[in-house]
């Protein structure tokens, strides 16, 4: 990172607002630390952070001298089986105006511990932010200033330890720039959505070639499974849960080994163009254009930016959608597999008429019978891992 070649690397660790750092290793490009570091975890859909820096402080360099990044790695919680110990190298990739770089690799070893698997369990349905944040939900136009708020707290505050935790590195460690208009970060997103989407244009195609004969072994096997779920409407349910179960326990084997990290490719960062870049890293507000041009360009970024932040939520959600059965939060998947089986079993020996009435009754029912809450299988859907983990964010 330095005109020697050599680093002065150190490493940060955040786990919710917990922030430790390792000591300083001078001159080298092969740095252990050797530390081990333990945290209670209160809720297992929660992201530890691990970055990487090198120290530019410490052999009398300027004072205005920033500490350079050299990579940062984010690993969900709920993708680690419990007393499994994960040792993995993760790329360090850092994106510059010049392009992605790779700075080399941080080995790390991982372990989740549970002692009370009953109350790690029900977390899944507990809503993820305290009540008060669904009784009287904070505008959206002022979650973005409290984040900045926020994140001023915190930098002044680590700014103090010893040794200090620079502003820059506190900015960096909590992606204060995400939601930054970014034509590669628009575009990874973008490809997110037409991920997710493949998967339904595969099914309609399937359905077109069922419904034009291509495979007549299979077109007959859809019209006698047809007619079956037709003649015995109480088997449509009970199937559906059975098939879902099926489904998990076979993509048990293809489960992830590894906990995920960061992906350049989905990140739009390997083949990024140099003006795209540049557009990327530039000031806020603009120092490229005239001031007119300088007005407009700014603007189009901050709409952009809510446009990005809107298109990535929509990705999130379709991807817990497919990580219900991918077993990438093993937990999650065994829960829902339980209760598929067991739905399958209720719903074969319940009548379809009562069960019928029942959810119309319960979707219908009265507002004074809601809770203003969110249910447990809403609260469980939001505790899916989704591929933003996995995004390389700058």
């Amino acid at each position: 990172m330095k005109s020697g070649g050599m680093t002065d690397a150190y490493c940060v660790a955040k786990y919710g607002n917990k922030w430790v750092r390792t000591r300083t290793l001078l001159n080298t490009l092969t740095p252990r630390w050797n530390e081990q570091y333990t945290w209670e975890v209160h809720d297992p859909c929660t992201v530890i952070t691990v970055g990487v820096f090198d120290n530019w402080h410490v052999n009398g360099s300027r004072e205005d001298a920033r500490d350079q990044r050299i990579g940062k790695v984010r690993v969900r919680l709920s993708t680690l089986e419990t007393d499994r110990i994960y040792t993995h190298f993760y790329p360090l990739l850092v994106l510059q105006p010049s392009g992605l770089k790779k700075h080399g690799e941080l080995h790390l070893a991982l372990r989740f511990t549970c002692t009370a698997w009953a109350n790690m369990l029900v977390q899944y349905g507990k809503p993820l932010l305290p009540k008060m944040h669904y009784v009287q939900p904070i505008p959206i136009r002022n979650i973005e200033w409290l984040r900045h708020q926020a994140m001023q707290i915190v930098a002044v505050r680590l700014s103090r330890a010893e040794p200090p935790l620079r502003r820059e590195i506190v900015e960096y460690m909590l992606d204060v720039d995400y939601h930054m208009w970014s034509l590669r970060r628009s575009k990874a997103n973008f490809h997110r959505i037409m991920s997710l989407l493949s998967g339904i244009f595969a099914v309609c195609r399937w359905f077109n070639d069922v419904c034009m004969w291509r495979n007549p072994v299979t077109t007959c096997l859809v019209h006698v499974l047809f007619l079956i779920l037709v003649c015995y409407p109480e088997l449509i349910l009970p199937t559906i849960f059975l098939y879902l179960f099926v489904i998990g326990l076979w993509n048990y084997r293809f489960r992830p080994r590894t906990p995920p990290h960061m992906d350049a490719r989905m990140s739009q960062a390997e083949n990024a163009h140099p003006d795209e870049l540049d557009e990327e890293f530039d000031s806020f507000p603009a120092s490229r254009p005239p001031d007119i041009v300088r007005m407009r360009y700014d603007r189009l970024r901050s709409v952009s930016g809510r446009i990005q932040t809107v298109i990535g939520d929509l990705a999130t959600q379709g991807e817990r959608a497919l990580a219900i059965l991918s077993w990438r939060d093993p937990r999650a998947t065994a829960i829902l597999i339980i209760i598929s089986v067991c739905l399958a079993v209720f719903l074969y020996v319940t009548p379809f008429q009562v069960v019928a009435v029942l959810v119309g009754l319960y979707l219908l029912r009265h507002p004074r019978l809601r809770s203003k809450m969110p249910s447990v299988p809403v609260n469980f859907f939001k505790r899916l891992p989704a591929k933003s983990d996995m995004l390389l964010w700058h």
